[in-house]
């Protein structure tokens, strides 16, 4: 009697509502291309704020996306979600008559940070200017980190295993990993990834504690990781979904599978303690290496975390070359994140859908703004690189202490 088959867990839907495009497609066009749409924050209210520069998605139209019933009860950062939900599905060739017939085999995992921002100040400047009748019954839920998997999981009517991942910036890789070990043990496919809205002032205000946080006014200069001039990140709204599915599955409905999701992990080091994060972020590479069985010359690119602190910095350096050895001076690092922003939990399912589309084109993306690099570090600048990318890289740390690393094989290795 023959083995079971091992499942694999395959990408074969990418969706992005980003700063620099409302589409895989224009994503990924000003990503391969360098175009840094950082600038000055436009939104109403916070004109007075210290916090000047950030990616903001302009190009985005809620009630073009999403139904009326479901916009009234949602935020921003749910808007998002389900707008890059559908893109993903839509690429996944998987609409609503696809997936409806078997609605327990399809999952929802999300990562949130700042949660709805926008809709919870909406509500409480309700109810202080004009009395507690005036605010709505959805304050209760848009503001909550899990609405966006709520509400992409009612509004398809999947009803298979639903999480939210809490576990600041590095919980977007984590949704990733979650997926795919939900896929492993049996549910035919899920739905995950990470939007972020934190660009309403209450919630701007509320990051003016981080100390990472740069408020630098010139938008060339206010995010600068691994060069002399790093003070800080910028943060960004926005983010990706992905469709992950049993690689079978994808392939009995002759749907390509874009990337498989090899290997990941995750370590705790403690809140901004940057000297300590270069330990914990190395022993989860060596350790989601370990899980996708990929040595450490196998790498062809690394997504670096690049939070713009010059400590943290050196940190993640020395974490690459610690868990990749002498391979880790050669392999080339980019962070096409210094474009559009960090967005928090977003921005590495942004880089993991980036990293997915570099295989796909053998195209590693440079780093918007940043030419002086002054780390032990072979950063792609300036312009794209072509090269053979078979398995990609991708980390993240959270500024409360988590450390994440996930490992992307390129969809046409060992595809048999």
């Amino acid at each position: 009697m023959s083995e079971p088959r091992a499942r694999r867990a395959a990408v074969t839907g990418i969706g992005v509502i980003a700063p620099n495009g409302t589409s895989t497609e224009t994503f990924w066009k000003s990503t391969q291309e360098g175009v840094s749409v950082l600038d000055r924050i436009t939104r109403e209210g916070c004109e007075h704020l210290p916090l000047r520069v950030a990616g903001e998605v302009r190009d985005f139209e809620p009630a073009d996306a999403v139904e009326e019933r479901f916009l009234v009860q949602t935020d921003r950062f749910t808007h998002f979600a389900m707008a890059a939900a559908d893109l993903a599905l839509e690429d996944a060739r998987l609409g609503r008559a696809d997936t409806g017939e078997e609605p327990f085999s399809v999952g929802v995992v999300t990562a949130a940070g700042s949660g709805g921002g926008e809709f919870g100040q909406r509500e409480l400047q309700q109810l202080w200017g004009k009395g507690s009748r005036f605010v709505g019954p959805y304050q209760s839920i848009a503001w909550f980190y899990a609405a966006s998997t709520g509400q992409i999981s009612i509004r398809r009517g999947f009803k298979g295993p639903c999480s939210v991942v809490a576990a600041d910036e590095a919980g977007g890789l984590d949704a990733l990993a979650h997926a795919a070990r939900a896929v492993r043990r049996g549910t035919d496919l899920i739905v995950a990834g990470s939007t972020e809205a934190p660009l309403a002032p209450y919630s701007m205000v509320c990051q003016l504690g981080y100390e990472e946080l740069s408020t630098v006014e010139d938008p060339a200069h206010a995010y600068r990781p691994f060069t002399d001039g790093a003070c800080g990140f910028v943060p960004a709204e926005g983010g990706a979904m992905v469709v992950v599915e049993e690689e079978y599955s994808a392939r009995e409905r002759d749907v390509r599978v874009r990337a498989y999701l090899a290997g990941h992990a995750a370590t705790f080091t403690g809140a901004s303690r940057w000297d300590r994060s270069g330990e914990g972020l190395a022993q989860a590479i060596r350790a989601a290496l370990d899980e996708a069985g990929c040595a450490p010359e196998e790498i062809d690119v690394v997504f670096a975390d690049a939070l713009g602190v010059p400590e943290a910095d050196r940190a993640e350096a020395l974490a690459i070359a610690d868990a990749l050895g002498s391979h880790g001076k050669r392999v080339p690092v980019t962070a096409p994140k210094t474009g559009t922003g960090r967005g928090y939990c977003a921005a590495p399912v942004l880089d993991a859908a980036a990293a997915v589309l570099a295989m796909e084109h053998g195209l590693i993306p440079p780093t918007p703004n940043v030419f002086d690099v002054c780390h032990d570090l072979d950063v792609v600048t300036v312009r794209a690189r072509a090269a053979e990318l078979r398995t990609a890289l991708v980390l993240s740390r959270g500024l409360m202490g988590s450390n994440s690393a996930l490992v992307l094989r390129h969809g046409a290795v060992d595809a048999s």
